[in-house]
């Protein structure tokens, strides 16, 4: 009997310490978080600022220059910021299949298109109008996928 109960109170124990164990390894949700930023690596960090400046009305925020890397911080003013980044060592970025466009939602998708292709994007479906949706595509000058989706 009191090998029995000593087995029993050693397993519980175990389990116990197991269960403290696999709590202790997941740490708590954050309080608070938000999504701040989408961060794009970039062959010409100059042309593809201009291109989301002049396209979508982007400012520059920041500017942060580091021995390996310059990177430009886009604001819309919006609460989602545009990262671009272009490497020092002259590495050539390329897109791979994974990643899907950034989208924008908007009152005017067929003026948000027209002036994304006048700043250099090239058109991957145009708005359509009539539509249950608005919706348009266009790629970025290095290719980036950009969704203009209609707001209303």
């Amino acid at each position: 009997m009191k090998l029995r109960a000593a087995l029993i109170a050693a397993t519980a124990g175990l389990a116990l310490a197991g269960a403290a164990t696999a709590s202790a390894a997941t740490p708590p949700a954050p309080a608070q978080m938000s999504l701040n930023f989408v961060k794009f690596n970039v062959n010409d960090l100059e042309a593809m600022q201009a291109f989301y400046e002049k396209a979508f009305g982007f400012k520059v925020k920041k500017k942060l220059d580091f021995s390996t890397l310059t990177e430009v911080i886009l604001t819309s003013g919006n609460g989602l910021d545009l990262a671009l980044v272009k490497y020092k060592d002259n590495r050539v970025t390329q897109l791979g299949t994974a990643g899907g466009p950034i989208g924008f939602y908007l009152k005017d998708v067929v003026g948000a298109y027209q002036r994304a292709m006048a700043a250099g994007a090239k058109s991957q479906r145009e708005p359509r109008p009539g539509a249950p949706l608005l919706v348009a595509f266009v790629l970025d000058p290095e290719g980036h996928e950009i969704e203009l989706l209609d707001s209303e």
